[in-house]
């Protein structure tokens, strides 16, 4: 069994991508919205609460975790993969590498919680994967929040706030660096207007659990939530 889990539903973004590379796998996926958001938390906080979650799914009889948020990749993928030696963990990484390849204007924008850039893994990678490029990166607090309660539904204003600053400054390619936000990519793109790319981690994530985890099983699909389960159930 592979579980999953996130703030919110935004790591059904990548429950999706996993479903579609591994049919018969049995996936279990948390959302944690009793604590969310993990954006806005330390990374201490986003630590505990990973290690909780985690703690649930493997109790649940996950043989492999899938942290299918960045927030939480990056402030505790590394400490998961310490305290539990036998199990697979794969995490979420902001996409710089293939921003910095795809990118023509040399200016790439990074959209993600402002946990996500506190952690090292972020300028670990800019350092690794960027040279020579211009990185943005832009903090979007409220994002996720609105995600979750609005769905994809979110006033264009807010996004374009975000937005526009950064392809303003010369970006020509955007990373989500958040999985809520693929629900409301329709409303990044048309902010940023024609000519920029966006790039969503999520599948190449999805690629990484295909090559290293279990995927047989009866194809079921079990969904979890320490909030709300009926306003959970409205959600999925």
């Amino acid at each position: 069994m592979i579980g999953l889990f996130d703030s919110g539903v935004g790591g059904l973004s990548v429950l999706r991508e996993v479903r579609a590379l591994l049919p018969q796998a049995d996936l279990v996926y948390l959302a944690d919205q009793a604590r969310s958001p993990y954006g806005t938390k330390t990374l201490l906080e986003v630590r505990d609460a990973a290690e909780g979650a985690s703690a649930h799914l493997l109790e649940r009889g996950a043989t492999a975790v899938v942290v299918a948020c960045n927030t939480a990749s990056a402030a505790a993928l590394r400490n998961l993969r310490d305290a539990h030696r036998g199990v697979t963990f794969v995490g979420m990484e902001p996409a710089v590498k293939p921003a910095a390849a795809a990118t023509r204007s040399g200016v790439v924008g990074v959209l993600a919680t402002p946990t996500t850039f506190q952690a090292e893994v972020f300028d670990d990678l800019v350092g690794r994967f960027a040279a020579g490029i211009r990185v943005l990166a832009h903090p979007c607090p409220d994002w996720a929040d609105l995600v979750e309660q609005d769905g994809g539904d979110v006033d264009p204003g807010v996004i374009a706030r975000h937005v526009r600053p950064v392809i303003d400054a010369g970006a020509d390619t955007l990373v989500l660096a958040c999985t809520h936000y693929p629900f409301i990519a329709s409303q990044i793109a048309a902010a940023a207007g024609p000519g920029v790319t966006l790039i969503d981690p999520a599948p190449a994530v999805a690629r990484q659990v295909a090559r290293v985890a279990d995927g047989s099983g009866a194809g079921t699909t079990a969904f979890l939530t320490t909030g709300d389960p009926g306003r959970f159930a409205t959600q999925i």
